[in-house]
């Protein structure tokens, strides 16, 4: 059962992403306004109905990429100890997610990305696709946190850690001459003494 249970689920990401890369490849050369959900649909080979059950719209398909990253990035900082410093597990998940994603040559998908930059109706998804996680990573901080207001504090800092990092990346697809870990870790130490709080032992920053 469970090995069942698995491969449906593989299946299931293999086809997500194939509608992700559809949507991307065609935005990229086509131009967003120009594609249709059933042009995406038909690019992944598979049919409208299908697309319907993986995505709300074309925007939300193409930025499955970015939730994807997120969520690697929130399973990193679930690794961490739990004592560490919160700014301190932040910017090393951050900074490993990094080396992860764009460690070696550039991704394909990002020649495609650049292309689709100052879209005015791609901004609210991209700020759709961090405010989802946003509650999770509230979640996972509030076990590092002892000082007061911890509900508050915590989600302060995920949103704070979340739009730094959001800006940080729109940064450096716009200014793709910039090694792309050096901007993340220039953003997130620019804001650390404002950003940063401790963790239940750490006397670290």
């Amino acid at each position: 059962m469970d090995e069942t249970t698995g491969l449906r689920e593989r299946k299931k990401a293999a086809t997500r992403l194939a509608l992700h890369e559809a949507a991307l490849r065609l935005a990229a050369d086509e131009g967003i306004d120009a594609v249709t959900v059933e042009a995406i649909a038909d690019a992944a080979n598979v049919s409208r109905r299908t697309f319907s059950n993986y995505f709300s719209n074309k925007e939300q398909a193409l930025f499955h990429g970015d939730t994807m990253r997120l969520h690697r990035l929130l399973q990193l900082i679930r690794e961490q100890p739990v004592d560490e410093a919160p700014w301190t597990v932040l910017s090393r998940a951050a900074e490993r997610l990094t080396e992860e994603v764009f460690g070696g040559s550039e991704p394909s998908w990002l020649t495609q990305r650049r292309k689709l930059r100052g879209h005015p109706g791609l901004a609210p998804h991209q700020v759709a696709a961090y405010a989802a996680i946003e509650r999770e990573l509230a979640a996972e901080l509030a076990h590092r946190l002892t000082d007061d207001d911890v509900a508050l504090r915590s989600r302060l800092l995920a949103a704070t850690f979340l739009a730094i990092l959001r800006v940080a990346v729109q940064h450096w697809i716009e200014h793709p001459g910039d090694p792309m870990a050096e901007t993340v870790r220039t953003a997130l130490a620019a804001a650390a003494p404002a950003a940063a709080h401790r963790g239940r032992t750490s006397t670290g920053t």
